[in-house]
């Protein structure tokens, strides 16, 4: 699906008029920025990190889906993204690389020792001979992910120099709202992400879902500027990143600012063994094979 509503026009635009410099708040990260040429962040790199060892659900990237493994589901989608200049899965187990070579991926071998998935993507880009601009973490369990959508998000990190990373949210369904396995997200009048949490936010006095709010639900896609993703790692760790347990937050928390787009999109990402069944069967209602 295409990006949605004069909502997420006026956020683009306001990237647009940014600021020319990004100025990290922890000092590591400075470019300044006088001139853009048309090539600016135009080198874009997809990464889908996928590990067997979920502690939600084990070998999950290679769960059958409708007869095919969810990690070949989604990099068939990925593939459709017409501003992905290369694409990779980032793996560091031995069966998901397989599969992914035997259908026809490229495929790069990260250690085990990755804390999330951007890491493994930042590990994965050190190992590309080709370097790129920016890095699109294209997440592993979102086997309906819509192509429009990775392009959403880079064309917002392109056209927002202030910002060393962007993501996409969409409509929350009121049966997601104490979901913690459903993000929410917050975000300011200038479409920059103000707060992640797995409750629900924003939080009203008496304390329930309001049915008129316009709450926003977290997609796993994000891209950040590879200068930034190079110094992720050594960031450290955040009080409500670990609380929250969201990676996202790192980099909130660390002073950096992250674009945000809207997007009309059924969130239908495999966290659990149950999910499988949603997937296939919404699958089958849109004739999908």
């Amino acid at each position: 699906m295409s990006p949605t509503s004069s909502t997420t026009g006026s956020w683009l635009v306001q990237g647009l008029l940014a600021g020319a410099a990004i100025v990290a708040a922890s000092g590591v990260y400075a470019v300044i920025c006088t001139r853009r040429s048309a090539k600016y962040r135009s080198r874009v790199v997809g990464v889908i990190p996928a590990r067997f060892a979920s502690s939600r659900f084990q070998g999950k990237p290679l769960i059958p889906i409708l007869g095919k493994p969810m990690i070949q589901r989604i990099w068939e989608r990925a593939k459709l993204a017409t501003t992905l200049d290369k694409l990779v899965v980032a793996t560091d187990d031995e069966r998901i690389a397989e599969i992914c070579l035997g259908f026809g991926a490229d495929v790069i071998m990260t250690s085990e020792s990755c804390q999330n998935g951007t890491e493994r993507c930042n590990e994965a880009i050190q190992k590309l001979q080709k370097k790129f601009d920016i890095v699109v973490n294209i997440q592993g369990d979102e086997p309906l992910i819509e192509p429009e959508i990775i392009d959403g998000v880079v064309k917002a990190l392109q056209a927002a120099p202030d910002a060393v990373f962007s993501t996409a949210v969409t409509s929350l369904k009121p049966e997601d709202a104490s979901d913690p396995n459903r993000v929410k997200c917050v975000v300011d009048t200038h479409g920059y992400a103000i707060y992640f949490s797995r409750g629900l936010i924003p939080c009203n006095k008496l304390g329930k879902a309001n049915p008129h709010f316009p709450y926003l639900l977290h997609l796993g896609i994000q891209s950040y500027e590879t200068q930034f993703l190079k110094i992720y790692p050594d960031l450290p760790p955040t009080t409500l990143q670990l609380e929250e347990d969201l990676e996202q937050l790192k980099v909130l928390e660390n002073g950096y600012k992250m674009k945000v787009i809207k997007v009309d999109h059924d969130a239908h990402g495999v966290n659990i063994p149950e999910d499988v069944k949603k997937i296939e069967l919404l699958m089958r209602e849109r004739n999908m094979s």
